[in-house]
């Protein structure tokens, strides 16, 4: 996330965001388990790697599985949300990782490209970014701190939400499933047309991850409109 989607991830959202994440994404812990595999199948799981999490607040999944996974791997994890970032920290803290991960409230133009990172890793961010340019701002930001071949997952939504009815559909009903009401479900459902701008398709991600100086996605996991792929920073000629 970014200063400009920052703040509808207030503590109110920060508090519910577990449970309300793992219904709104069905595999949402398969999700983060499958990137800590991808990168540890690009980087090797005993190989010391300084990861880079932009937008990080949250669960911090992906960050301790794959900590548990790469037992060498270190972490900066960026995130603008104070509240997302310090409900990541809690989570960081009783996983007993604290000492491998670096928090920093603020954006990924904020963490030094001076010292570039083995991989990258961002999940959940790019459809809360509105307009093209910021998406491919962030990303831009995220190429210039890797080295060349580093792998990079990026996770979200893709496609535009009312393109597909009956993905539409199923995840309203997914949220009946966990209980929401007729008129909760119908609220969820306004707010999610509302509050993101996901990219049109599959190959506005390609082409958005290329133009940043990406290659080679490979798309790993899909659940309605949610997809994650694993990329590469381009070599140097």
């Amino acid at each position: 996330m970014v200063e400009t989607s920052s703040a509808k991830f207030d503590t109110a959202r920060a508090n519910e965001y577990a449970r309300q994440s793992r219904i709104a994404l069905a595999g949402y812990d398969a999700c983060h388990e499958l990137t800590a595999c991808m990168l540890a199948a690009h980087l090797g799981h005993d190989r010391p790697a300084r990861i880079l999490v932009a937008g990080a607040g949250g669960t911090a999944g992906e960050i301790i599985v794959s900590a548990r996974l790469g037992p060498n791997w270190d972490f900066v994890a960026v995130d603008p949300s104070q509240p997302m970032l310090e409900l990541a920290q809690r989570n960081i803290t009783e996983a007993r990782i604290q000492t491998r991960v670096q928090c920093v409230l603020g954006n990924v133009s904020d963490i030094s490209a001076q010292e570039p990172f083995d991989a990258a890793v961002m999940i959940g961010v790019l459809h809360h970014l509105p307009g093209t340019q910021m998406k491919a701002d962030i990303l831009n930001e995220v190429s210039t701190r890797l080295k060349p071949g580093a792998p990079f997952v990026i996770a979200g939504n893709y496609r535009a939400y009312a393109s597909q009815p009956v993905l539409m559909a199923a995840w309203a009903e997914r949220w009946r499933l966990h209980g929401a009401s007729s008129s909760e479900i119908e609220a969820k459902m306004a707010k999610i047309l509302q509050g993101a701008d996901p990219p049109l398709s599959e190959e506005a991600v390609f082409s958005l991850l290329s133009s940043a100086g990406f290659e080679a996605p490979l798309r790993f996991f899909s659940s309605l409109f949610w997809g994650a792929w694993l990329a590469q920073r381009a070599r140097a000629d």
